[in-house]
């Protein structure tokens, strides 16, 4: 994603100056590049100032004088009937001076448009929404006005194996029922480390959509030291075929619990009972 957007003409000073627009561009990042920091080189195009006439719009040699339509005020006055209306310098465009010859380069302006490229820091730990200030990147002013900002906004894309909440991250992973049952180890994927991946211990009989908590291991803290946390949700996956040697086993495992004579939680069917009375 990448957009310049012009936030609107700088403020009007004496003598015809005018301080540059702000700029905005929109730029998209990965979640990693925003848990670990990233440095981009954006491009875009903006008015710059023009080297012929180093800003004055004045042709080399020529000088830059009052308006002779408003007198240096930037606005005219026009009667109409009975009515005196105010209106912008139309020689001028307001600046109340102008020069006596305009630059062959860029017509009076004292701007060009021109491609520039600038290198932005992303600070660990951003999120979509935030605003970075590049100092003086925006428009060239006119005149010799100050220069507008530069403010690059973030946009943070959707992971495929992480939820973003603020600084912690969620992800989902699958388990065999046989782990969840007598328990185990697995790797989780994470960004807290360049391997990608941590250990997380399963106890035995854990239950479908258990959250076990990895301290730490979420998005750096933008403002304040420490990262969030990350947090594993399981997911037990039942095998959707099996063969006969594997079945009789299961079979002989629910026999063994009982689970043949009662198939659904006691607690469970308690609870429908005492619905129905």
């Amino acid at each position: 994603m990448v957009s310049v957007t012009f936030f609107g003409g700088g403020e009007s000073r004496r003598g015809g100056q005018q301080d540059g627009a702000d700029l905005r561009y929109d730029i998209e990042i990965s979640l990693k590049e925003a848990y670990q920091g990233a440095e981009k080189e954006i491009s875009y195009r903006a008015a710059a100032s023009c080297d012929h006439c180093n800003g004055s719009g004045a042709e080399p040699g020529s000088k830059v004088v009052t308006c002779p339509t408003c007198g240096g005020a930037g606005r005219v006055v026009t009667s109409r009937g009975f009515f005196q209306v105010q209106q912008t310098c139309p020689t001028c465009g307001g600046s109340g001076r102008k020069p006596e010859k305009a630059c062959s380069k860029c017509g009076g302006e004292g701007r060009v448009l021109k491609s520039r490229s600038v290198k932005v820091r992303i600070p660990p730990g951003v999120d979509t929404g935030q605003k970075l200030r590049s100092v003086g990147n925006g428009e060239a002013g006119l005149m010799g006005g100050h220069p507008g900002d530069l403010y690059v906004v973030i946009h943070v894309k959707e992971s495929d194996l992480f939820e973003r909440h603020g600084e912690d991250l969620y992800c989902d992973v699958p388990i065999k029922f046989t782990l969840a049952a007598l328990g185990g180890s697995i790797e989780v994927p994470t960004l807290s480390n360049e391997s990608g991946r941590v250990s997380l211990k399963i106890p035995a009989g854990t239950q479908p959509g258990t959250l076990f908590k990895l301290p730490d291991r979420g998005m750096p803290r933008l403002r304040g030291a420490g990262h969030g946390h990350q947090f594993v949700r399981v997911h037990i996956e039942v095998p959707k075929k099996l063969n006969s040697d594997q079945r009789k086993h299961l079979e002989a495992f629910a026999t063994a619990c009982g689970d043949a004579d009662a198939p659904m939680d006691e607690g469970f069917l308690n609870k429908v009972k005492r619905f129905f009375e």
